[in-house]
């Protein structure tokens, strides 16, 4: 009885190590972890990009005033961007929705009325999306493959949503707070300290300063090698996996 007791422990013993291992292995191995992090579904915050790229995003929800003159400002500096548009705003600014694809930006879809959209149904996240993807469409001729959330609200109704339309959903890491009052100054001086290869910046094409704010970011990225490039220029579209921070990369 002594022995086989004796034995059961050797056994339980053996049993702990090898959990206790395998265990150790997962908490310090990144690949291990980076594949588990990477099956709860998150949006694509930043991109790991060997080049210099970064991407420039301009979110258009209410007015229209300052989008010719960003668009001018981006050319004169020789970046591109990204404009996520409200189906409101593209029924309100259809000619302008024209112009800024056929100038070579990059049209993106922001939801169709600009909801809370971590409240909402499968059904109404899927009409609210098909329904900017159309009017998009009609005017541009171009399917719309990126998606910005209104407020950044996300959730997992939302993201199962935009993988099923084989569309992206794009945050960012580098957010300008254009929108809080901040003078160009102010604006400028949050986009450059924060940007990095693959960043994704969030700006408002009608935000009250940003007009004076562009020049200086745009000169400041080129001073620091950065050159900004339209979404699908920086996200990767296939073979990828994101991790916990939101970040994508190659697989």
């Amino acid at each position: 009885m002594f022995i086989v007791m004796k034995k059961s422990r050797l056994i339980i013993i053996l049993l702990l190590i090898a959990v206790l291992s395998i265990a150790t292995s997962l908490c310090f191995n990144p690949r291990i972890t980076s594949a588990f992090s990477s099956q709860k579904k998150l949006p694509i915050y930043s991109v790991e990009c060997k080049e210099q790229k970064v991407a420039l995003s301009f979110d258009a929800a209410w007015g229209a005033d300052k989008t010719r003159q960003i668009m001018e400002l981006l050319e004169r500096y020789k970046m591109n961007a990204t404009f996520f548009l409200v189906g409101f705003w593209i029924d309100k600014y259809p000619e302008l929705t024209k112009e800024i694809d056929e100038r070579g930006f990059l049209v993106g879809n922001h939801s169709t009325n600009h909801l809370h959209m971590s409240g909402l149904s499968q059904e109404e996240v899927r009409r609210e999306l098909e329904t900017t993807n159309k009017k998009i469409k009609d005017i541009t001729g171009k399917d719309a493959v990126f998606f910005r959330a209104p407020f950044g609200e996300y959730n997992k109704t939302l993201l199962t949503c935009t993988e099923e339309m084989k569309m992206f959903c794009i945050q960012w890491d580098v957010d300008s707070l254009d929108w809080k009052g901040l003078s160009g100054a102010q604006i400028a001086e949050r986009v450059l300290s924060r940007a990095k290869a693959g960043s994704i910046i969030l700006c408002h094409n009608n935000s009250d300063h940003i007009l004076d704010a562009l020049p200086i970011i745009l000169t400041g990225l080129k001073n620091k090698g950065f050159t900004s490039v339209r979404m699908n220029e920086l996200v990767l579209q296939q073979n990828y996996y994101i991790d916990k921070n939101g970040r994508q990369f190659a697989k």
